[in-house]
């Protein structure tokens, strides 16, 4: 079986068009896992790398009511806008000589 090049680029394109929209559909599947009532939720791992914190420094907010969490199926997720509220309540205003 012979296929000239033009009919393989035509293939070639066919397919690429093909993971072009499978990824667009996963990437929206996982934009709608992650949401909730529209509003972003990131996990554990998301937050120490966002805030640059250890594992122990978020725990310790948690229990202290600094910053909300939510559990589902035994995960724990942070609304992004708690967390926008979190960093702005734990920023210090600048001291004034």
């Amino acid at each position: 079986m012979n296929i000239d090049r033009m009919e393989f680029i035509a293939w070639m394109e066919r397919i690429m068009d093909r993971f072009d929209i499978l990824n667009e559909h996963i990437s929206d599947v996982q934009k709608q896992r992650n949401n909730i009532d529209g509003e972003e939720l990131l996990d554990n791992q998301d937050l120490l790398q966002m805030l640059k914190i250890s594992n122990r420094s978020l725990q310790r907010y948690r229990s202290s009511g600094k910053l909300p969490y939510y559990t589902i199926s035994g995960k724990l997720y942070y609304k992004l806008s708690d967390v926008h509220q979190f960093i702005r309540d734990s920023f210090n205003a600048p001291f004034k000589k």
